[in-house]
């Protein structure tokens, strides 16, 4: 992450949802944030905060303000933001950083799906994006010209097959993103997602063959992975008022692996690896 600051969110306030641990993305781009001049609140579930150290975070923010919610809970999120509002203010831009599987975690097969996990993906990695903005639209807390922003993962639009269910929640975050998209451009706020490359956070931890999904990523795209770091610097300019007509995209911010059919490096090591032809 660049140590320089540009100012690009000075004045602003927003909301990150989701940052666990140091390797988080939410957790890069809070810092990116702060960086950048904006006032933040931070927001995760009971759970994570004992689990991760997301005091700290809050802490190096600026004593940024620490909400504990549910994302998945209607009740839980009017309450966050009725307190938002009173701790904070309105706000500018919200994060939306949250995703699990436990069908991914338990290692269960696509086919076999257990759907009780599968409904719960769902809600946790796509719906609680819906219902954030839905009650932050409620709780009028949410300022004209802001910029609303979700994490997702090429896997929406190809199939990987160790990303199992997370396919189809990344699809239906990126559908909800656009419907919000459409309904907020007459008060000029932003929806949009950005489509990370590989990133070794907790959560990629938990899929398996992450590494080899990592140097296939790696290989293919002509300019590498991108890291965290970069990923929070562009997620920056997203927030900032530089994107004002930009709304309802999915932004791939991958080194190009999205638009890349072969690569000579890839190339090169298929050819080490094939089979001599027999005489």
């Amino acid at each position: 992450m660049t140590q320089t600051s540009y100012g690009l969110l000075k004045g602003k306030k927003g909301i990150i949802f989701g940052p666990l641990n140091e390797q988080s993305l939410g957790w890069k781009i809070a810092l990116a944030c702060y960086r950048e001049g904006a006032e933040l609140a931070i927001s995760n579930v009971a759970t994570a905060l004992k689990m991760g150290n997301t005091t700290d975070l809050a802490r190096i923010c600026g004593q940024a303000p620490l909400l504990v919610a549910d994302a998945t809970s209607d009740d839980e999120l009017k309450a966050l933001f009725s307190e938002l509002k009173t701790t904070l203010g309105e706000i500018d831009f919200i994060v939306h950083s949250v995703g699990m599987s436990a069908n991914i975690r338990k290692k269960i097969p696509y086919e076999s799906t257990n759907y009780i996990f599968y409904n719960k993906g769902l809600e946790i990695s796509a719906i609680s994006l819906h219902k954030i903005i839905r009650y932050a639209l409620e709780a009028g807390v949410l300022k004209d010209n802001g910029s609303i922003l979700a994490l997702t993962y090429i896997g929406a639009q190809r199939v990987f097959s160790q990303y199992n269910d997370m396919n189809d929640a990344k699809a239906l975050l990126e559908a909800i993103a656009r419907n919000f998209g459409s309904r907020l451009a007459d008060r000029g706020i932003r929806v949009n997602t950005v489509s990370q490359s590989p990133t070794r956070t907790s959560a990629g931890s938990g899929i398996s063959n992450f590494d080899a999904m990592y140097e296939y990523a790696n290989l293919l795209a002509p300019l590498g992975n991108a890291n965290g770091e970069e990923c929070a610097d562009y997620v920056i300019t997203l927030l900032s008022d530089l994107s004002r007509k930009v709304t309802m995209q999915n932004l791939y911010h991958d080194g190009g692996f999205s638009s890349a059919g072969i690569s000579e490096k890839l190339l090169k090591l298929l050819e080490r690896n094939q089979p001599e032809a027999g005489v």
